[in-house]
């Protein structure tokens, strides 16, 4: 097909011209996202759409055949089951919540489905709202963790971003307006003028904080930082974001253990990992997408190649296999689903609501 050339707000408004409730998703988001402790982010509680519900905890809705379920809500009489993951697991580029995986899952099963996806969460933060919220629940049957992904894309930023708990998704963010704060303390230290100094000396702390004040108000409008993958080792890359994979799904394992819970890992699936061939639809909206990337695309740009997929999908199978954890690679699966020529992806990570129908029901007949 023949590439267009386009600006960044005509890729942004046809992206929303070729799938329509990716504008509500990006109002979710990024209008409404809050700052929580342990997890650092989730998404906004109580709110309503046409295409995404959420509890009074942030977490989507699920269609049952209880009616909708949530972890905030649910029937306790029952055994319950979750998916646990990203984005992908959260379900963005559904319609609705009923053609998420865990609502595609809850109609094949007859039961209860839990989505505890979390967009933009990597690994760690996976399990951390695992373990944050499985004592309420009294029994679960099934724990999918739909999920390496994120990880993986987060661990392709620069280096200066790197701590000893990995890279996340604020991760420029976080250290950058906290070291505003920082900054500010020092200022308040600082503060207390003796009596004996002179004028000047009490002015130039006036006329610095006046300056100061001017910097971060351009800094406030300041074009984001652009990031990319380019300079970071890519084996190496691999390795990290599979152990922390592994290392958290060992966690959600351990603590699903006291509800004698069936935990399968599930690799997610990534555009060209998984076909070969794509629908003129998708390949529009790659092309669109690449026009209007942010940093989290940004640092797909070496992830797209079909080379990579086996390299990293054989170290978290490897590791799965020692902690006895049931390991699918839904790439591989996908190839055994018939609409896989179809248009399902609507962009790299993400699926519409035939994507993700098929990806519960291959979890359906072959991990559950």
């Amino acid at each position: 097909m023949e590439i267009k050339t386009m600006t960044h707000r005509e890729a942004i408004n046809r992206c929303y011209e070729l799938t329509p409730q990716l504008r509500e998703y990006d109002e979710f988001m990024y209008i409404g996202v809050r700052w929580l402790p342990y997890t650092m982010f989730f998404h906004p509680k109580n709110y309503h759409s046409k295409v995404i519900n959420t509890d009074n905890m942030g977490f989507r809705l699920t269609q049952s055949h209880r009616g909708w379920v949530s972890p905030a809500e649910f029937p306790d009489d029952v055994a319950v089951n979750i998916v646990i993951g990203g984005s992908t697991a959260m379900g963005t580029g559904a319609t609705s919540d009923a053609y998420t995986v865990a609502s595609v899952l809850a109609e094949l099963t007859g039961e209860i489905w839990l989505n505890f996806g979390g967009r933009g969460y990597n690994c760690v933060q996976e399990a951390i709202i695992f373990m944050l919220n499985e004592h309420s629940l009294k029994k679960i049957n099934n724990v999918i963790i739909l999920s390496g992904l994120n990880t993986l894309t987060l661990e392709g930023l620069p280096d200066e971003y790197t701590t000893e708990y990995g890279k996340y998704y604020y991760s420029y963010e976080f250290s950058h307006y906290m070291h505003k704060y920082n900054q500010s303390q020092k200022g308040v230290s600082n503060a207390c003028i003796s009596s004996d100094e002179s004028k000047t000396q009490r002015i130039i702390p006036r006329i610095t904080e006046k300056f100061t004040g001017w910097l971060d108000q351009v800094d406030e409008h300041s074009v984001e930082k652009i990031f990319t993958d380019v300079y970071i080792d890519i084996d190496q890359r691999i390795q990290h974001a599979a152990q922390m994979t592994i290392e958290s799904a060992i966690q959600i394992q351990q603590l699903a253990k006291s509800h004698n819970a069936r935990v399968h890992f599930v690799l997610q699936p990534l555009s060209r990992w998984s076909k070969q061939y794509f629908h003129p639809c998708e390949e529009e909206m790659f092309n669109t997408v690449d026009y209007c990337a942010n940093n989290f695309w940004r640092l797909f740009q070496r992830l797209c190649t079909p080379n990579l997929h086996e390299k990293y999908s054989s170290q978290i199978r490897q590791g799965c296999i020692q902690a006895a954890l049931p390991y699918h690679d839904m790439n591989l699966l996908m190839q055994k689903s018939p609409a896989l020529n179809d248009n399902i992806y609507i962009d790299h990570l993400h699926l519409n609501d035939l994507g993700y129908r098929e990806m519960g029901r291959l979890i359906y007949e072959y991990v559950i």
